[in-house]
């Protein structure tokens, strides 16, 4: 037995609750975890799992072990990152998950900058708007906008997104320009819905023009739950949007996209780099965390 592989399989089944999730995780066979962990309690003299035919629960002295388990393979990986070689240059397999809007218009076009400098990180990039169960997928970090909901996560403020509302000159041209934020309720005018997937549904827009404030939920025609899907409905004259100015800006320079209420101002929208709170921060994450915030700072 392996005592390294045998301790990652059992720290792998404790956190997703199940000997498959962790074998799919490690890309090994289920038999195999089931041996790493069966022979590492056969070593200790102790159950560490009690298991169902539905679900698998950690024992109190498995959740002991398993915090000490926890430091032991973070010790043995800044071990390895602490020589020379290994610390100038972060190697490694990453899983990250980002926003398709992000993935398409900031971080994949600088990623060439991010490999010169890392060659040896993989990275194995998700590019969704869904919840993604960072522990049960086996993925390190996730970036997101707005407030983080999952308060157990750590997590890094990479940026502050500025947005705006915008519209269509084809949208303008057949439902006329408001001039007040008010007149997108109850009215003729149509906005596109997002729908956050944390929640299942639209939020209201909050706006402030010196003393006067207001909440914008606006009717819709089409809901979406995918950044890119949501851009190019405005674009085709579905609804008025609003965008981080990352996602207006090109649009805005190319006259596909004109800018509505500039006198009134909107909160900023937070975007956060989350990663497991029992997670080692590895060399290799860490120098993505990194990568990333340099990254907003010169976009901002």
């Amino acid at each position: 037995m392996d005592r390294f592989d045998a301790m990652q399989a059992f720290a792998r089944v404790v956190e997703t609750g199940s000997f498959t999730k962790a074998a799919e995780t490690l890309r090994i066979s289920r038999t195999s975890v089931t041996q790493l962990v069966q022979q590492l309690e056969a070593r200790l003299r102790v159950r560490l799992l009690n298991r169902t035919t539905r679900q698998v629960n950690v024992t109190a002295d498995g959740a002991a072990y398993y915090e000490r388990v926890l430091r032991l393979l973070a010790d043995m990986d800044d071990a390895e990152t602490s020589l020379s070689d290994a610390s100038a240059s972060p190697r490694g397999r990453l899983r990250v998950d980002v926003p398709s809007p992000f993935a398409r218009m900031v971080l994949v076009p600088a990623l060439p900058a991010f490999h010169a400098r890392y060659p040896e990180i993989q990275l194995d990039l998700g590019v969704s708007d869904r919840k993604v169960d960072l522990i049960g997928e086996n993925v390190d970090c996730v970036i997101r906008g707005g407030e983080l909901q999952d308060q157990s996560l750590r997590a890094r403020r990479v940026a502050d997104l500025r947005l705006g509302v915008y519209a269509s000159p084809g949208y303008l041209a057949m439902a006329g320009v408001p001039r007040h934020p008010g007149e997108l309720e109850d009215s003729h005018h149509r906005i596109v819905g997002y729908l956050w997937a944390r929640l299942g549904r639209a939020l209201p827009y909050a706006m402030q023009r010196g003393g006067e404030r207001l909440s914008v939920h606006g009717r819709y025609a089409l809901a979406v739950d995918d950044g890119n899907a949501y851009l190019q409905a405005g674009l085709a004259g579905l609804g008025i949007l609003w965008l981080p100015d990352y996602m207006a800006r090109p649009h805005l320079a190319s006259g596909e996209l004109a800018r509505l209420f500039e006198d009134w101002d909107m909160e900023t929208m937070p975007m956060y780099l989350a990663y497991p709170p029992n997670r080692h921060v590895s060399a290799k994450l860490r120098a993505f965390i990194d990568w990333v915030v340099e990254l907003m700072e010169r976009q901002a």
